[in-house]
């Protein structure tokens, strides 16, 4: 049996990553008081995980109580303190807020976090690094705080954008089924949404209708299978479901600008393109 190949790729775009700097674990009483009157040198983070305490930034003060984030920018005036006898926290700092912004994490605003157990065993990961510096230990705290912040991410993504997650699931039902007939009124069913609300929810997430979709999908799993397999066309017709061999290769040819014959003796290197 001859495995069908879908290729998933990384889009061709910058994807900008922080350069991690420090990290503090840090545990105080009311005697703990900072002024930075210039604001931090480059970005940062704290990471609330017991007590509370305040930052002010300008002219606006924020409470940070027990498992909360949040993300500062450099360069504003601060002043930061220890409320109630009590602030639990880590402290990291870090070359920029592109990442951060680029997830759509907030900043400048307090934000409240379930997965602190997972955000403490990476800070102590780090800090273990750190202090035992075992080979590679400079990019390992790079990962792990690309991980912290991806961990966040997602986790807010749920919270505030409240995407349908059954989408998610019908996405990933799609690629793992593809060698099967699937029909929009399996989709429907897996969801139990309207048909109208189903189209509309599935075009604003992908850009396309389920129909459009699945035949980007199927001729992406064609073109590869021309390259890297010997079947006829009319097998791979037959194995991604098209009608027949010319449905299958008017299809192509309107996709690639090919029929599907020249790709494959293209890629070969039998024909000039």
């Amino acid at each position: 049996m001859t495995s069908i190949n879908i290729p998933y790729k990384l889009e061709k775009r910058e994807v900008p990553l922080p350069v991690f700097h420090s990290i503090w674990q840090v545990q105080v009483d009311n005697s703990y008081e900072v002024l930075n009157r210039e604001g931090f040198k480059i970005p940062c983070l704290f990471l609330t995980y017991d007590g509370k305490g305040s930052i002010t930034l300008g002219n606006h003060t924020y409470e940070l109580e027990k498992n909360t984030f949040f993300f500062v920018e450099d360069s504003i005036p601060t002043m930061y303190k220890c409320l109630n006898n009590n602030w639990k926290f880590y402290f990291l700092d870090f070359s920029q807020l592109n990442m951060t912004r680029h997830l759509q994490l907030p900043v400048m605003e307090v934000i409240s976090t379930g997965k602190m157990a997972e955000v403490m065993q990476l800070c102590e990961r780090m800090i273990d690094g750190l202090i035992v510096q075992p080979h590679g230990y400079e990019y390992a705290s790079n990962i792990s705080l690309q991980e912290l912040l991806l961990l966040l991410s997602r986790e807010h993504s749920l919270v505030s954008l409240s995407p349908h997650s059954e989408l998610n699931q019908i996405l990933i039902y799609i690629h793992r089924n593809l060698d099967k007939q699937i029909r929009i009124e399996d989709l429907l069913q897996l969801c139990g949404w309207s048909r109208t609300t189903f189209f509309t929810r599935f075009r604003a997430l992908t850009g396309l209708s389920p129909t459009d979709y699945l035949l980007k999908l199927k001729l992406a799993a064609a073109r590869v299978t021309l390259e890297t397999t010997s079947l006829s066309l009319k097998e791979i017709a037959a194995k991604l479901h098209f009608y027949d061999e010319f449905h299958f290769s008017k299809l192509f040819k309107k996709a690639y600008e090919q029929s599907p014959s020249t790709y494959r003796k293209v890629k070969m290197g039998t024909e000039k393109p």
